[in-house]
């Protein structure tokens, strides 16, 4: 018969005694001298037993953790704060036999729950890599509960794919487990990559990055202890590609001229329009909801709030007049952009190809972002304030603020000045 054995890997060794893993397939080799049969049957037997492992994995965090917070909480009925005996060790000797003398007066010598609470005995809890971002999505819920739909897929998918990328390189291993090696390792990984030119030193930066903020949050919150394995190991360069901006007579006269926009179906199109006289992030753009486009006001404007989703920054909420091709758009869209709603990542996608393929960028530094490099160029030359720029940029600036900032009427007179013409077909 063929047989399928497989060794315990060392993560699982404590929820899986075994050692040796040893299974008949039913197969027998002289039916089967390739063994193909059989190793289809290997696999099936591989998939269910890795399945009880994450599974066996998967339980016991629940019971270490509620064991180890019952020792906390019974340490400190007994009048200490709860301490890992190797932190123990190190105390006046007085502070030791107190610790002592307490279980000795109680009678609690016998009591192995006390025992482990005031010795500092009781194992921390821990669970494997493969769990991390689980309990990270669940350590941080109260930052995440604001995101829409898009922002929060985005958010989960980076880091899962981070988890991921760790676990190919050092295993599936208790979180506990994790050592400065390991991070050296992944930081290693990454520095091939970027060497084979199969990555960008700035993605890797990002990525550890990534990995160090949840696993510090996960080590505090659940006091895990855990040693920070990237520390120092950021990659050396910055391959950021900045964006160019466009010229502004290339856009009047070029994006801007009679039909160049006319393969794009109309809501992109009008976004396109928007974005050029706004400044606006396309992200905030397409989420505009029919309460946030004033056009009955005095000043026609457009308002940034975090309304269903998250904004990128505090200062990312703020009030837009509508000049030039913006307005005349806005007027023609009341209710906003609801094909792209939450959908940014799309509209952006199709605004780029449609100026790879119609041949409408100066560069291959030029996308539809840069039209919001233009727009605080043209402020810039305009000799706008940094305060009114940041304003209507949304930027993030690190100072106090004072006061309600630049009034719509201020910021009026600087986007009629830089405005654009519309083209008379919209």
């Amino acid at each position: 018969m063929w047989h399928f054995v497989r060794r315990v890997p060392k993560e699982y060794a404590s929820f899986d005694k075994r050692g040796v893993v040893r299974h008949s397939t039913k197969v027998r080799t002289a039916s089967d001298r390739t063994g193909r049969q059989a190793m289809r049957v290997a696999d099936r037997l591989n998939s269910e037993l890795e399945a009880h492992w994450r599974n066996l994995a998967g339980a016991m965090p629940n019971a270490a953790t509620a064991s180890y917070d019952e020792a906390r909480k019974r340490v400190r009925s007994l009048g200490f704060e709860y301490l890992d005996s190797a932190d123990i060790v190190p105390l006046p000797f007085v502070q030791r036999l107190v610790r002592l003398e307490t279980l000795l007066i109680g009678g609690l010598e016998n009591d192995a729950g006390a025992r482990a609470a005031v010795l500092g005995t009781q194992p921390r809890p821990s669970f494997p890599l493969s769990k991390l971002f689980e309990e990270y999505e669940a350590a941080t819920s109260e930052e995440t509960r604001k995101f829409s739909p898009n922002q929060l897929r985005v958010w989960r998918s980076g880091r899962k794919r981070v988890v991921r990328e760790l676990i190919a390189v050092v295993g599936d291993k208790p979180v506990t487990e994790l050592t400065e090696e390991d991070g050296l390792d992944y930081s290693e990984w990454w520095r091939e990559r970027v060497l084979a030119n199969d990555a960008r030193v700035n993605s890797a930066n990002k990525s550890m990055g990534m990995l160090s903020r949840m696993l510090k949050k996960l080590s505090r919150r659940q006091r895990l202890k855990l040693p920070e394995i990237f520390k120092g190991l950021r990659l050396e360069g910055d391959d950021t590609k900045v964006r160019s901006p466009f010229d502004d007579a290339f856009i009047q006269n070029t994006l801007l001229a009679e039909g160049a926009l006319d393969g794009l179906n109309e809501e992109a199109r009008h976004a396109f329009y928007a974005l050029a006289d706004t400044g606006l992030r396309a992200s905030e753009l397409v989420n505009l909801q029919p309460n946030a486009i004033h056009l009955d006001h005095p000043i026609p404007y457009v308002e940034i709030l975090p309304d269903g989703r998250v904004l990128k920054t505090e200062e990312s909420k703020r009030q837009i007049p509508l000049v030039g091709c913006a307005l005349a758009v806005m007027k023609l869209r009341p209710h906003g952009f609801p094909r792209y709603r939450d959908k940014s990542s799309s509209l952006s996608a199709t605004l780029n190809k449609f100026l790879i393929e119609n041949d409408l960028r100066p560069t291959k530094m030029h996308t539809v972002y840069s039209l919001r490099h233009s727009f605080k160029d043209r402020l810039v030359a305009k000799e706008a304030q940094d305060s009114l720029i940041d304003s209507l940029m949304g930027h993030r600036t690190g100072k106090p603020k004072y006061g309600i900032g630049p009034p719509l009427e201020l910021k009026l007179k600087f986007l009629r000045s830089i405005a654009f013409t519309p083209p008379s077909r919209l």
